[in-house]
């Protein structure tokens, strides 16, 4: 899959940026536990989860700020969200799913989609400094069960 690079104009002359954490995480730089890919975005575990089954629905193309992507693509990382989304509330069954766009964090659009039981439960401070790869591999597997099981074809395996 070719990469997607941004340049900014430093001082009259074009630079490239750096690639984001989360450019290096779907380019497989840095290990992701993926529960969705297709050729618009990807969907893995936040490694800084607010709850269990945390996960983080960014584009493939590195855009900062959410309302510059293209329409059809931010239509199409609500949809993802909403599909794993559901796959959260069958696995984890928590009173609601949470969203949060904030973008503060990393330079790169990303959805953070979350398990939750009260309102509380959406705040950063709440956010795990670490987590066990195996609550990742755990939750992740879940969930990709429950999009196959939904119909989904997900692209990654479980």
């Amino acid at each position: 899959m070719p990469q997607l690079r941004f340049y900014v104009i430093v001082v009259g002359r074009y630079a490239p940026c750096m690639p984001t954490i989360f450019t290096r995480i779907l380019d497989g730089e840095i290990p992701g536990t993926f529960v969705w890919r297709d050729d618009l975005c990807a969907a893995f575990m936040s490694i800084n989860p607010m709850a269990h089954g945390h996960t983080l629905v960014v584009p493939i193309a590195e855009v900062d700020h959410w309302i510059d992507l293209p329409p059809e693509v931010a239509a199409h990382l609500f949809e993802i969200s909403r599909r794993v989304g559901i796959a959260q509330q069958q696995c984890f069954s928590p009173e609601r799913i949470g969203v949060i766009v904030a973008g503060y964090e990393v330079p790169h659009t990303h959805i953070h989609v979350i398990p939750t039981n009260e309102m509380g439960d959406l705040a950063f401070a709440n956010a795990a400094s670490s987590v066990d790869r195996e609550s990742l591999e755990s939750a992740a597997s879940a969930i990709i069960q429950a999009l196959e099981s939904a119909g989904y074809t997900t692209g990654v395996h479980s």
